[in-house]
């Protein structure tokens, strides 16, 4: 191998360290996890203080609310597996008993804090009975 080749080479490998290196400092910070809370009460050590998605579905009769309606506590479950969860801000209109959640935050000692959260509504994206002339039949 040439002398040349060799320097070429060595430039390479640097450089593709040095570029490795720095989109894995810069992408470390924003790397999330997406877990069912299931997942996330089998092994909460593994996931505390870790920015993460957990995705379960409200359970009934848990969701507090304070006068301002700004601070959510309610119970986020999935199998039988339960978590709390707090919430500041407005939640979406979807967000009620055994709604399907997903909460981006991260999980602590007194449960999960979520700092974004999504509602997902299933019913609506169904698909809506015929109408008009087409829907109905003539028996003759």
């Amino acid at each position: 191998m040439s002398h040349k080749a060799i320097k070429i080479g060595v430039t390479a490998l640097v450089l593709a360290l040095a570029i490795g290196a720095l989109l894995f400092t810069t992408l470390q910070d924003n790397l999330q996890y997406y877990k069912y809370v299931d997942e996330v009460v089998a092994a909460p050590q593994q996931w505390e203080g870790k920015t993460m998605q957990v995705h379960g579905y409200v359970e009934a009769g848990s969701v507090q609310v304070t006068d301002d309606r700004l601070d959510w506590k309610f119970n986020l479950q999935r199998n039988g597996k339960v978590i709390n969860a707090t919430y500041a801000g407005t939640v979406p209109d979807t967000f009620k008993d055994n709604a399907e959640v997903v909460l981006t935050g991260r999980l602590t000692p007194h449960g999960f804090e979520a700092t974004d959260m999504t509602a997902k509504c299933p019913s609506k994206y169904e698909e809506a009975p015929p109408a008009g002339p087409a829907a109905t039949t003539s028996s003759s």
